[in-house]
């Protein structure tokens, strides 16, 4: 739910209508990225504390410095907190800003992906490296070359081959890139204007480099046209993830400011994808970020809101319920609190 309803809703209310409870409580816990690596979950959310600076549209009151990473034994057991993976001040190129990471699983290696600013205040993404899922992990010395913005999710195809996908407008700096190339006066598209997609590229054998030069993710609409920068309960914002469901591609985001969690598909790891609908409702909290894990026979999302902060936007705390297809790939709309009377 945006930020100007905050003060109207009953919290107490709201919990108990909400169609699941917050995961952990004794951290905030956001954007859970969760894979199930050796028959065991893994979920590698963002940790969130007070930065101690009003909101803004640049994302400067999420502060987050580490990484926790919590495993469940199955969907329905506690999610245990493995302490810290990663620190800020263990990576050397980085200086604040540790916002939603991903994590990955190559030959009994695991590689966490983060955004981070370096001193000048721009965005990079880097990579460390465990041999343990729940890490501790070591960062390498610099950020992925050629890397920029925020919330690296990658993608494991059926063949071998990992994708990153990475990208968000406004505070996540997407808005000032044209092909790989950052200019602080490029701004987001007005509303006619095509709408800027993600990036994604291949990563390397080892994991730590793009191993081609990044490229942008075309989402069209239903006649085939890439989808207006004005289109915003449509058009991509920050939040890329990528699951394949019966041999299909698909790839899902938060529209931002409209606070939707939508999907679109296609054919390949690239794309393009045809916009089919949206996951999620608006959540508590300004802010919508999910991951897709198949954990057994079914599927689930993994997401947040800001409920147990009673509406804090930068304090968030992540949930899982479980998603439904029907018959012809779609996905049905998840109501995070219930559908109303």
């Amino acid at each position: 739910m945006p930020e100007d309803s905050i003060e109207q809703i009953n919290f107490e209310q709201i919990n108990k209508a909400a169609i699941s409870q917050p995961l952990v409580s004794h951290i905030y816990t956001a954007d859970p990225s969760a894979h199930v690596f050796n028959g065991k979950i893994y979920i590698y959310p963002s940790h969130d504390v007070d930065a101690g600076i009003p909101f803004n549209d640049n994302g400067d009151h999420f502060g987050m410095e580490d990484y926790h990473v919590f495993s469940m034994e199955t969907i329905d057991s506690k999610a245990v907190d493995n302490g810290v993976a990663l620190h800020v001040d263990e990576v050397a190129w980085a200086e604040k800003q540790m916002w939603a990471p991903d994590a990955a699983h190559k030959n009994g290696k695991y590689y966490l992906y983060f955004p981070a600013k370096r001193p000048d205040g721009i965005f990079q993404i880097g990579v460390a490296v465990s041999d343990s899922p729940v890490g501790p992990f070591k960062s390498e010395p610099e950020a992925i070359k050629g890397s920029y913005s925020i919330d690296p999710a990658v993608f494991e195809d059926e063949d071998g081959k990992y994708y990153i996908y990475f990208g968000g407008i406004w505070g996540g700096q997407l808005q000032n890139y044209r092909n790989n190339k950052y200019n602080v006066d490029h701004e987001e598209p007005s509303g006619k204007e095509q709408a800027l997609g993600p990036i994604a590229a291949r990563l390397t054998a080892n994991m730590l480099e793009f191993d081609e030069e990044p490229k942008e993710i075309k989402i069209l609409d239903e006649n085939g046209n890439v989808l207006l920068a004005g289109d915003n309960n449509r058009r991509f914002f920050e939040a890329s993830w990528v699951h394949k469901y019966n041999e299909k591609y698909y790839f899902s985001y938060s529209t931002g400011d409209t606070h939707f969690i939508c999907y679109a598909i296609g054919d390949n790891p690239y794309g393009p994808f045809v916009y089919q609908g949206r996951i999620l409702n608006p959540v508590v909290g300004w802010t919508s970020h999910h991951s897709i894990c198949k954990v057994d026979n079914d599927w689930y999302l993994f997401y947040h809101d800001s409920s147990l902060s009673k509406g804090v936007t930068h304090l968030r705390s992540m949930k899982v319920t479980k998603i439904d297809y029907l018959e012809d790939g779609s996905i049905v709309t998840i109501d995070p609190y219930g559908k109303e009377d």
